[in-house]
């Protein structure tokens, strides 16, 4: 049988399956693959760690067919200069990469119709509509888009410890847990958020859902506010869908895991727009990663 290896690289964390045919030998998850403009080779230097530790537990050396969903490889330089950092590091006889948003729709959907949406560190939408076109919504990065992103949700966060600390705002739990996240007092925190990277400011988003799990009227409010947004991005597709079948949706991305509170709070805004059909069964772009494998070996 094959040794095939999947890889969902994202801005939060990087997933590693390694399987024999259908078999899993491995998993391991490793630092944030997604590929900025200019540092691919840090990218590729994270996932192959995360591939080599999963090959390792495996057994393995090497694989037949390695497989790398990342975000920030919809243009082909990306695409290109990561495919060739990984060749050169001999993890697989054969190496593909391709987008995040690709492996997600291959999990969901196989080859068929249906919607995507995610939040992780950013916030996007991908739907393909049955005549195979690829339509999508959001991704636009931290200054011009990812509404309802972890990186929104931990900017609301800071804004609101920073408003109830003066006064202008009310008490909040998080007044307390994203200086313990952090590990700063307020004064550390304010000159921390000034230059913080947005992967940074987005890893306070579980703090928060966390906190709106709990109870927090200030945290439940941001989280409510993600989720109209992230609902957002879906409804803007819905046009591009032709007839009145029902259009399948599916969650992916660390924010909207089954434990975390924006997921049942997104379901439920979604199954109140015409048309759409959210799925509750939680996603795995790896097993998306793994498919296009399959076919490609």
């Amino acid at each position: 049988m094959s040794i095939l290896i999947g890889v969902d690289a994202g801005g939060t964390k990087t997933a590693v399956v390694v399987v024999d045919g259908e078999r899993e030998l491995a998993r391991s998850v490793g630092a944030p693959g997604a590929v900025r403009a200019g540092r691919a080779l840090v990218a590729g230097s994270r996932i192959s760690v995360a591939v080599r530790r999963a090959l390792t537990d495996a057994g393995l050396l090497h694989g037949d067919v390695l497989v790398v969903g990342a975000a920030g490889v919809g243009r082909e330089p990306e695409r290109s200069e990561l495919r060739e950092i990984l060749r050169g590091e001999r993890l697989a006889e054969r190496v593909i990469v391709t987008g995040d948003l690709d492996i997600a729709l291959e999990a969901a959907f196989g080859e068929g119709p249906g919607v995507v949406l995610v939040s992780g560190t950013g916030s996007v939408a991908v739907g393909r509509t049955p005549d195979g076109m690829t339509h999508r919504t959001g991704g636009l990065g931290w200054q011009i888009g990812d509404e309802g992103s972890g990186y929104a949700i931990g900017r609301a966060a800071l804004r609101a410890v920073g408003r109830a600390h003066d006064g202008r705002g009310p008490a909040t739990a998080l007044s307390e847990s994203i200086p313990a996240v952090t590990g700063k007092n307020f004064d550390e925190l304010v000159r921390w958020s000034t230059s913080a990277e947005p992967g940074e400011v987005a890893a306070l988003g579980s703090a928060v859902l966390e906190a709106a799990r709990h109870g927090d009227a200030v945290a439940k409010g941001i989280a409510e506010s993600a989720a109209e947004d992230l609902v957002a991005h879906v409804a803007a597709l819905v046009s591009k869908f032709p007839g009145k079948s029902a259009i399948p949706v599916a969650l992916a991305g660390g924010n909207l895991d089954p434990e975390r509170a924006l997921r049942p709070l997104v379901l439920a805004r979604l199954g109140k727009i015409a048309r759409v059909s959210p799925r509750e069964a939680t996603l795995d772009p790896t097993s998306g990663a793994l498919a296009l494998a399959r076919r490609l070996r």
